[in-house]
């Protein structure tokens, strides 16, 4: 006998990533005009990020609209993955932008150039702001959904961008400093790498199946062992189908005379409450096959 439960997904934040693509792309014009005629590396730097952005952004809402089709009788489980593939091109484009980022960095310390300061400094200070209000749209969903989550990375190392351009300004400006240009490019470049390769081995973990990082699969174990009538279990899975989105398989050995169907609906209980788990598939045995426990 099985049972399924299924959970519904919390509504994909459509609105908000278009607000915050509609931010970004204005802004992105300014930045690039203004890193020209600076000739600032960090803020023609913060503008190309700008750009990974707004392609990351389309890429976001374009998981979502493939990610919102129903299940079919190809994809069983619908296409929740696409958020998944989503967020996984995310942090890839964010690590070809710091190679791109700290190749011209490297050149500039062989070459300094010239920069403007008080035109740097107002597009830096107005970046900042538009990152900021970016950030607080999306930071609800950020923990929700790994689409948003890559987004959201892309937005916070855009603001990362922006105060390096801020302090290399002022260096530049107060003490003529123009190595502060290429050195806070290369930082930032640096820190958008290190969240990129995080979000990157995110997704790998849910496209290998791994066990979600917030789900022990030893409490797992030990919490369905621990519901009466319960003898062992076996072939015991847990993985995510995306972020927010966990499954369960596993086979349970009853002892003689319990009801099936009340002890579905004590795991079901269990593993929602204290899991998560909202889409469980149990089979309830009479016997158990000598196997391993998971």
């Amino acid at each position: 006998m099985k049972h399924h439960g299924h959970g519904e997904l919390k509504s994909r934040p459509t609105k908000r990533v278009v607000a915050v693509l509609i931010l970004t792309a204005s802004y992105m014009i300014a930045e690039a005009v203004g890193g020209y005629f600076s000739n600032s590396l960090s803020l023609m730097a913060d503008a190309g990020h700008m750009l990974a952005d707004v392609a990351a952004l389309l890429v976001s809402l374009g998981a979502f609209w493939i990610a919102a089709r129903p299940p079919n009788t190809k994809a069983t489980f619908g296409y929740h993955r696409a958020e998944v593939i989503g967020a996984l091109f995310n942090g890839l484009v964010l690590l070809i932008v710091s190679f791109f980022i700290i190749k011209e960095a490297i050149t500039r310390f062989f070459k300094p150039e010239g920069i403007q300061t008080d035109i740097m400094m107002l597009i830096a200070v107005g970046g900042l702001f538009i990152n900021l209000l970016s950030l607080k749209i999306l930071h609800q969903d950020k923990s929700r959904n790994i689409n948003v989550r890559g987004a959201w990375l892309h937005v916070m190392s855009d603001t990362l961008g922006s105060v390096g351009v801020v302090v290399s300004g002022l260096l530049i400006y107060l003490f003529d400093w123009t190595m502060a240009d290429p050195i806070v490019s290369i930082v930032i470049a640096s820190l958008i790498s290190y969240s990129a390769v995080h979000l990157i081995f995110d997704t790998l973990k849910v496209l290998m199946e791994h066990a979600p990082s917030h789900i022990d699969i030893n409490d797992v174990s030990e919490e369905i062992l621990s519901i009466p009538l319960v003898l062992k279990i076996h072939d015991l899975h847990i993985w995510s189908i995306t972020a927010g989105k966990d499954a369960l398989s596993v086979h349970v050995v009853a002892e003689e005379g319990a009801d099936f169907n009340q002890l579905l609906h004590d795991i079901q209980h269990v593993l929602t409450i204290n899991f998560g788990i909202e889409h469980a598939t149990v089979q309830i045995e009479n016997k158990c096959p000598s196997r391993q426990k998971y």
